[in-house]
């Protein structure tokens, strides 16, 4: 039986080093899977993480990878590495209720594309990870499993909706794992734990699950990505899931001849002092290797939010209702659901009082709801277009290969925040409007002294924010990096430079 301090080596091992580990003999996949259990058993009762448990399965496939490596077989590259998966992809045998009780006895009958792929190349699934209900917020809760906290203040949420993904590879439960993200789902849970992840250009690995956001629209497409504790995983788990479309390689790209562009504040909500230092070191680190940075300003993001959330509630709530159908709500949702299934006239009327009582911030995103008309929605995509084109331009403009930016405004906030803060501005959703391939990499931590330098305000989203702020140091805090399209390779790079800039993570 492997003792204490050998499963806590395994449990720190990149994914990568595991999987040489065992097709050397070092260790067997058998001793990897029950040290990465044992974690798992230790951390979950704290986290909340892990909610659905398959490891009967682990241990015999295990087993059988080790007889076939004895018997000679090559191992494949991700040959016996313990992985974890979020709650809303299929593994065959598991349920996907994506919160939804109504939905746990429905086990699936196969793999996700994306999850088979890695059992192909030898992963291992130890379970799946707790979401958001219908993964539509920014924290790990619903009524089924309840709430997943952060691995390193259980008063703070790990993020959502890939939240429980992130909090138990943080933790060391899991070596690397599959995520989502239609609106920071796999970014914000990144920079709040102190790991790298990526979503994929839009049309490289669309989501498949059909428990969100209804799937007919496909002006804004949810993307399957990867989280894990480095660039290198992230980049492999990434070749390896990636399916039929090239995947360039991030080995050859001189991060010393991009033309970087950075900026620090998007005009939607003022990021906390530690995550604009983060953006501004982490463009000085990629100077200090020669490649060029021009402090950049986008265009119009409160515009681009306006048609993000236009063009996700352009059917007023219809299909989440039905898919919800009598399942118990979220207060989240609840909250969301009594705004934007409103009609026009009352949507009018209420935002209005929201303005009279001080919240702006709210008052800016509910503008966008009660419509539902076929021809509003085309209009809304056809902004879009000419939005991706204009972002183009500007890109052009200066020459830019990449992008960096804050992650989230702020580093991880309390529970039941979301309630005001929503997506704590453009940051995220940014890139989920253009279709964007977009990296988060850990970078630094929030300091002593750089808490907060909010004022006080009268607007609850802005109260929440100056919350979240206090009380924030030794946070981590990540930086954005965004590519052009289908340039994933040179968003892996710079994210593979700047974590041996900054040496943080979970």
């Amino acid at each position: 039986m492997a003792t204490k301090s050998a499963n806590a080596e395994l449990c720190s091992l990149s994914g990568r080093a595991l999987a040489q580990k065992i097709r050397q003999g070092d260790v067997s996949a058998l001793d990897a899977v029950e040290a990465h259990i044992a974690r798992i058993e230790t951390v979950n009762p704290r986290l909340n993480a892990v909610v659905v448990k398959r490891y009967a399965e682990a241990r015999a496939e295990a087993r059988e990878l080790d007889r076939r490596r004895a018997a000679g077989v090559p191992l494949g590259p991700l040959g016996g590495v313990p992985i974890t998966v979020k709650e809303s992809l299929d593994v065959t045998g598991t349920p996907s209720t994506f919160g939804m009780p109504s939905r746990k006895s429905i086990l699936a009958e196969s793999d996700s594309e994306y999850v088979a792929r890695l059992r192909a190349a030898g992963a291992i699934v130890l379970g799946k990870t707790n979401v958001s209900q219908l993964l539509l917020f920014l924290e790990s809760d619903n009524p089924l499993y309840g709430r997943s906290n952060h691995p390193l203040r259980e008063d703070r949420s790990p993020g959502g909706s890939s939240g429980g993904q992130a909090a138990i590879i943080a933790a060391g439960g899991s070596a690397l794992g599959l995520g989502t993200d239609i609106g920071g789902s796999i970014r914000v849970p990144a920079t709040f734990c102190g790991l790298a992840g990526i979503m994929p250009t839009a049309g490289r690995m669309n989501d498949p699950g059909l428990g969100s956001i209804s799937p007919g629209q496909r002006a804004i497409l949810s993307q399957v990505g990867v989280l894990a504790r480095d660039v290198g995983d992230v980049a492999l788990a990434l070749s390896l899931a990636n399916g039929d479309i090239p995947l360039g390689d991030p080995s050859t790209v001189d991060v010393g001849k991009l033309r970087v562009g950075f900026y620090t504040d998007d005009r939607t909500l003022t990021p906390a002092p530690a995550v604009q230092r983060a953006v501004r070191e982490a463009a000085a680190a990629l100077r200090a290797l020669g490649a060029e940075t021009v402090e950049w300003t986008p265009p119009d993001v409160p515009y681009a939010m306006d048609l993000f959330f236009g063009i996700l509630s352009a059917d007023r709530f219809a299909g989440c209702q039905r898919t919800l159908a009598r399942n118990p709500r979220d207060r989240r949702i609840t909250k969301f659901e009594q705004i934007v299934t409103r009609s026009r006239p009352v949507v009018r009327m209420m935002n209005g009082l929201l303005g009279l009582t001080g919240r702006r911030g709210m008052q800016q995103i509910a503008r966008n709801y009660g419509f539902s008309d076929t021809d509003h929605f085309w209009q809304l995509c056809e902004a879009q277009l000419a939005y991706r084109r204009r972002f183009a331009d500007a890109l052009d403009a200066e020459r830019l290969d990449v992008l960096l930016a804050p992650a989230c405004a702020l580093p991880a906030w309390r529970h039941g925040a979301t309630e005001e803060l929503v997506v704590a501005g453009g940051y995220t959703v940014l890139y989920n409007l253009l279709g964007y391939p977009t990296g988060v990499v850990p970078f630094t931590r929030v300091r002593s002294g750089e808490e907060s330098v909010r004022p006080p305000s009268k607007d609850p989203m802005q109260r929440t924010a100056r919350a979240t702020e206090q009380g924030s140091a030794g946070l981590p805090v990540g930086v954005q990096v965004i590519g052009r399209p289908w340039r994933e390779q040179v968003v892996l790079s710079t994210m593979a430079a700047l974590e041996s800039a900054g040496g943080v993570g979970s």
